[in-house]
């Protein structure tokens, strides 16, 4: 089983978003010298808690930063932008840094209403993705979809594109371009089965990838004690809950317990229903039966602890069974 590392550049508490871009770089080392396959960062927008907006940027500080490990985004939100402007992008940081980019790709904003709104989108424009994966992919391969208009940075560097997806749209997708396909289970497990499921059975061979390629997400709390981890995964669904609470709502932590065991904490539990917590052994016995049930490829590990110094200690803890190999 291979391991991979998702980051959104968290920012913890009395941080601001420069400590956590700053912060980046130790975890994607940490991840580097475990074994890992790959690093990924998520676009979001207006998020006070998440410092990895401009995705492409970040990639660029992290890659020049590490040696080996492949860093590429997980992923940039299409309908936020140009195929021809990501083409240039990742065109730049493949030229930058050949043989460690990656390009996975969304059809969501990434925001909400409000932010997309600011963005320039429409709700018309996630009807596009399609359209826009394969003109991106037009623009790298060197193959443009406007006639005369080149990617430069990009032109014939065929980054590899990755979809991403929570929900049956992006499986089916992924499975008729003949593309790896990633599922976000560590923040919406309820399609998880089908999803899987419908990749694989509709699954069109390509060029590049003859057969499918599955990821799926995890979050991962690991210590070298069990009660330490656990202590962690506690303070980790409190400080998640009240990123979703109203700003005004400054409950206790014992209210916090009260409230995550109610039934309607209970749903902000379910969306991380998919987390390994414990001991390395008890996080690698967990992530084994999620890499079993799902048939997976690879495993994209997402460290949920509140404080960096115990996500980038899991990172350590939790090392890759397999050699470095990126398929």
């Amino acid at each position: 089983m291979k391991y991979s590392l998702l980051d959104v550049a968290q920012v913890g508490p009395d941080e601001n978003p420069a400590d956590a871009l700053r912060g980046a770089v130790p975890l994607a080392r940490a991840a580097e010298r475990s074994g890992y396959q790959r690093v990924w960062y998520a676009e979001h927008h207006n998020m006070p808690q998440i410092a990895s907006a401009a995705t492409s940027v970040l990639i660029a500080h992290v890659a020049a930063h590490t040696e080996r490990i492949r860093v590429g985004a997980g992923g940039v939100m299409l309908p936020n932008h140009a195929p021809l402007v990501i083409a240039e992008q990742f065109g730049t940081l493949a030229a930058l840094h050949p043989g460690r980019i990656d390009l996975g790709l969304g059809r969501a904003s990434g925001s909400d209403q409000n932010t997309a709104r600011a963005l320039r989108v429409t709700a018309a424009s996630a009807e596009s993705f399609p359209e826009d994966v394969h003109d991106l992919q037009g623009f790298l391969r060197g193959d443009p979809p406007v006639p005369g208009v080149r990617a430069i940075p990009g032109d014939g560097t065929d980054v590899p594109l990755y979809i991403l997806g929570s929900s049956l749209f992006g499986a089916r997708l992924a499975a008729r371009l003949g593309l790896p396909y990633a599922f976000a289970s560590h923040f919406a497990p309820a399609a998880l089965d089908a999803a899987t499921e419908i990749y694989r059975s509709a699954y069109r061979p390509s060029e590049r990838h003859p057969e499918p390629y599955l990821i799926i997400t995890a979050n991962v709390i690991a210590a070298e004690s069990e009660e330490e981890a656990h202590t962690q995964h506690r303070a980790s669904r409190r400080y998640r809950a009240r990123m979703v609470l109203p700003p005004r709502q400054n409950l206790t932590d014992a209210e916090m317990d009260t409230l995550l065991d109610s039934p309607a904490g209970r749903q902000i539990t379910a969306m991380s229903l998919h987390t390994a917590v414990g001991t390395p052994a008890q996080v690698h016995a967990r992530l084994s039966e999620l890499a079993g049930r799902t048939e997976a490829d690879e495993l994209m590990l997402a460290p949920a602890a509140k404080d960096r110094a115990d996500r980038i200690r899991a990172i350590k803890l939790v090392t890759a069974p397999a050699p470095l190999h990126a398929p």
